[in-house]
């Protein structure tokens, strides 16, 4: 029997209307919501994900959990995946299901500022075995919305680095080379409570290729 997904949701009053932020959404309830931002098609802004086929392939996915902002019309402003790193990853030889990455966490351009996504990273971390996982989170800077960004690349790492950081992140050194190939690039990491001592260790040397 497959294990039932412990969704939640809360509301958030805005300035600029009412969001709902679900966790654990399932592809049915991705189906039913879409995208309306027209500036997804500027040519100077590519969110990483602009299609919901892409949410509807990791939402049916094991243990992976998508958490989506959306309007009360259906309109998505905001989401977060947390999900198992690829069968090519280094970080699958930590161990089988020992690690999960925050792969994405994005809001719309004409919903920033209003507190979404400190609420989708939450709910995003509000996973049923967080406490036995290593989280961790990938940020290269040529993936960021600069041009709407009040500030430069190496501000931005800041607000990643406050907004991670509410949830018990680390920001950890590793070898990886796309993270090495800029300094404002990062990378950070939760380690559970319940983690081994082995596993933790093994994450060590992995983050330097020494597995």
């Amino acid at each position: 029997m497959t294990e039932k997904r412990p969704q939640k949701t809360i509301t958030l009053e805005t300035d600029k209307g009412t969001f709902l932020i679900r966790s654990f959404c399932t592809p049915g309830q991705v189906r039913e919501l879409h995208f309306t931002d027209p500036s997804i098609h500027a040519d100077c802004y590519r969110p990483v994900v602009a299609k919901k086929e892409r949410l509807i392939r990791s939402a049916g996915q094991e243990d992976v959990n998508v958490t989506l902002a959306f309007q009360e019309t259906g309109g998505i402003a905001g989401l977060g995946i947390l999900e198992y790193p690829g069968p090519d990853d280094r970080w699958i030889k930590v161990g089988d299901k020992a690690m999960m990455e925050v792969s994405i966490i994005e809001v719309r351009r004409p919903w920033r500022r209003l507190g979404l996504a400190r609420h989708i990273l939450g709910l995003t971390m509000d996973h049923p075995h967080v406490e036995s996982l290593i989280c961790y989170m990938v940020g290269y800077s040529w993936t960021w919305d600069l041009d709407a960004f009040e500030g430069t690349a190496m501000n931005c790492r800041e607000a990643l680095i406050r907004l991670f950081s509410r949830e018990g992140f680390k920001t950890l050194q590793t070898n990886e080379p796309n993270v090495m190939m800029r300094p404002e690039n990062l990378f950070m990491a939760r380690i559970g409570s319940a983690v081994p001592g082995e596993t933790v260790n093994r994450f060590k040397l992995a983050r330097f290729n020494l597995l």
